[in-house]
């Protein structure tokens, strides 16, 4: 039977990366997306790597859009093994004296709400497969707090490192590993408006980090594809570092 993973957000960035990546280890692939014609473009470009992939469109922050694409995800597959939380986000930038709450409520709904919602409803298909495995994402700014109007981001992630943790506890018992990545500055559409409007700034950023340079999706796609195989059996509960130093300095 083959192996199947489940990737959030996965129709662009380090998501797509990551299906690349676990596709070619031989994965049969699920994304979710909600952007139907972003995940028509990358379900042609898995299938044109001769990788198995289907997609389910529905949005990570609704309950009942998480329950009901799980219920359409349950009628068509017995199990899962991989579960990749990655869809998430800044949201946008706010300081807290100015903060609304909803902008408050949308950034922890895409970051924290997410990752509770799609690891509840993926549990029971885990618990069948033989080598199951949760991937989380934080990220640098769980640890720093993030750049100014990025304190809320930061405080979402930071809640994924207790989570992360507390999954593993609570899955060690069917043998559900839960582990997590957090990356630091990585060259995706994620910082596309700032190297569009201030270049400078985006090329500074580089002298923050040890490597002197930004880190790659791949590169996040292949620590993420070490920790679902058999090489990490013995790894659960632990946040990795995917940084170039930038923490160091």
């Amino acid at each position: 039977m083959s192996k199947i993973a489940m990737i959030t957000g996965g129709t662009g960035g380090i998501g797509l990366k990551t299906a690349l990546a676990l596709g070619k280890s031989g994965f049969d692939i699920i994304l979710n997306g909600i952007d139907q014609t972003q995940a028509d473009a990358a379900v042609k470009q898995l299938e044109a790597e001769n990788i198995k992939v289907d997609f389910f469109l529905y949005d990570v922050t609704n309950e009942e859009a998480v329950l009901g694409g799980f219920e359409r995800i349950k009628a068509k597959y017995d199990k899962i093994d991989v579960l990749v939380n990655n869809a998430g986000g800044l949201g946008g930038r706010s300081r807290f004296e100015e903060m609304e709450t909803s902008f408050y409520r949308k950034v922890m709904a895409l970051n924290l709400d997410s990752v509770f919602f799609n690891s509840r409803s993926a549990i029971p298909l885990l618990k069948k497969s033989d080598y199951p495995s949760i991937v989380n994402f934080t990220s640098i700014a769980g640890w720093n707090s993030g750049g100014p109007g990025a304190g809320v981001y930061g405080t979402s992630k930071a809640a994924i490192t207790t989570l992360t943790r507390a999954l593993a506890k609570d899955l060690a018992e069917y043998g559900i590993r839960v582990n997590a990545v957090s990356p630091g500055t990585i060259d995706t559409d994620f910082h596309a408006a700032i190297k569009k409007t201030n270049i400078d700034l985006f090329n500074s950023w580089k002298e923050n980090i040890l490597l002197k340079r930004l880190g790659q999706p791949e590169e996040v796609a292949n620590v993420i594809e070490f920790l679902v195989s058999e090489k990490a059996s013995f790894l659960t509960g632990e946040i990795i570092q995917i940084n170039g130093g930038q923490d160091f300095l």
